[in-house]
């Protein structure tokens, strides 16, 4: 009975977690994972915390933060094999298209919502199959082939002339 109580008394936070989140993100799919995460982070606690208001926000912070650190060091690695590929000729044209395909890569993929932009960077860049991916964000194999087909579709669109010839 007080697992119940306490659910409850959590869930009571949720749309005030997830208009938070949306605002600071402003993606409301991030927004509803992080949400949806610090939710399933509380409830999991043996103890319920003394101010289950202020632990969701702060629980919520602390996965955001985790992320962004998480994705920054894959966009980077992803930056890093296109640097490879893109390799300076002595040509400082070449050199500047590749910093500004870089950039432009960068600022595409973090407009992405959180799960498509895992899916391109584990797929693209850790070499991942969809079968793993799916498995993973607990996703049918369907949905990541979506996730990477809308991923592939706003690079093509974000990056338009900067794109490779």
């Amino acid at each position: 009975m007080a697992s119940s109580t306490r659910s409850r008394g959590i869930f009571a936070y949720y749309d005030e977690l997830l208009r938070t989140w949306t605002g600071k993100l402003s993606n409301r799919h991030q927004a509803e994972d992080l949400a949806q995460d610090s939710l399933l982070r509380v409830l999991e606690l043996e103890t319920p915390p003394a101010q289950p208001r202020a632990y969701l926000h702060r629980t919520a912070r602390n996965i955001a933060i985790d992320v962004y650190r998480r994705e920054s060091g894959r966009e980077q690695a992803a930056l890093d094999v296109l640097a490879e590929f893109e390799a300076p000729t002595g040509n400082p044209e070449d050199e500047v298209h590749a910093a500004q395909l870089a950039h432009a890569i960068e600022a595409a993929l973090s407009e992405l919502p959180l799960k498509c932009r895992q899916v391109f960077i584990w797929q693209r860049i850790d070499g991942c199959t969809q079968q793993e991916i799916a498995e993973r964000l607990n996703l049918s194999k369907n949905m990541v082939e979506k996730y990477m087909i809308r991923a592939m579709k706003h690079l093509r669109e974000r990056l338009g002339p900067l794109a490779p010839q």
